[in-house]
């Protein structure tokens, strides 16, 4: 699936600016792993986008411009080390811009979510697994390289908004960065309620972000996972959430992760695997099906995608 215009408009604004210039354990945890998940990696996706006579001379005039969205594929391809010597080169290439480093965290978390089977239905459906966080020890999970990059990331993001508090670019990369901590301290340390506080601010910096520019939708995505999951707890539970401060809705959750499914465009082929997982919970597979084998032609090195299409259509079988 080819990524929508909005996503063109996204990366030239994008360039252009940086050009310019040179953040009870169980109920929490339903909130915190799934919540942010929504905001955990950016993806490329126009990667497999036509370039135009347009793009080519601008990419010809700064060869980094290619660079982020070559290396969310490679992410998306589950090649680690390609993907961050892509990310890395871009750093270089542009040393002052937040998203740069954002994704060189989101590379080291998303292989150790990889390793772990974050990103599976075996995981995602499974309550227990999803409350109870990953295998293994907070110690023995600790991620040195994530924590550091995400830092990073977030203290240069902060600098572009003292500058301009309505940087479309500095709000982006707070709402990953406070997303996938909330999501490293849920998931690895396993402190669900420390991870609330930056739950709520990715929550306000992505409402923030769309107020500033409605097109950058990858924003939705944030949203609409923290609807949905939160609207998906039982009573108390969820009561439990607002008293925290994050609120739940799911037929709203899904059509904000539809959004961004359709119209995102970092972290658009993210959306979609969210957006079927969440289809599947709702006992929807002829809905999650399509989303998935759309990721297959995609990205057809990544065999998580095609794994969790063939699951889909064994449920769907075992069901007729």
């Amino acid at each position: 699936m080819q990524p929508g215009a909005s996503g063109m408009c996204r990366t030239e604004e994008w360039s252009e600016g940086l050009m310019r210039r040179k953040k009870s354990r169980g109920n929490a945890a339903w909130v915190a792993a799934a919540c942010t998940l929504a905001a955990l990696f950016c993806a490329a996706g126009a990667a497999g986008q036509a370039v135009g006579p347009a793009e080519l001379t601008r990419m010809e005039a700064d060869p980094s411009t290619g660079m982020l969205d070559q290396g969310f594929r490679d992410l998306y391809d589950l090649n680690f080390p390609r993907a961050r010597t892509k990310f890395l080169s871009y750093e270089k290439a542009q040393p002052d811009d937040p998203l740069g480093k954002a994704a060189e965290a989101a590379s080291y978390l998303y292989e150790q979510f990889n390793a772990k089977g974050v990103f599976t239905s075996e995981f995602f459906l499974n309550d227990d697994k999803l409350l109870g966080g990953v295998d293994g020890k907070p110690s023995e999970n600790r991620n040195e390289a994530f924590l550091t990059a995400n830092h990073q990331a977030r203290e240069m993001a902060m600098q572009w908004l003292r500058a301009d508090p309505r940087d479309a670019r500095g709000l982006l990369v707070l709402t990953l960065t406070d997303g996938m901590e909330s999501d490293y301290e849920a998931l690895i340390e396993k402190k669900q309620l420390a991870s609330l506080g930056l739950i709520r601010q990715a929550e306000r910096e992505a409402t923030t972000l769309l107020a500033v520019d409605p097109t950058a939708q990858d924003a939705y995505l944030a949203l609409g996972v923290g609807n949905y999951i939160v609207g998906c707890l039982p009573g108390y539970k969820r009561a439990f959430a607002w008293f925290g401060g994050v609120h739940g809705d799911r037929a709203r959750g899904i059509e904000q992760m539809k959004m961004a499914a359709e119209h995102g465009h970092y972290l658009q082929p993210f959306a979609k695997i969210v957006l079927a997982l969440a289809y599947e919970r709702e006992h929807q597979p002829e809905s999650a099906r399509p989303l998935l084998a759309e990721l297959v032609q995609e990205f057809p090195a990544n065999p998580l995608y095609a794994r969790e299409l063939a699951l889909v259509d064994e449920r769907s079988a075992i069901k007729r």
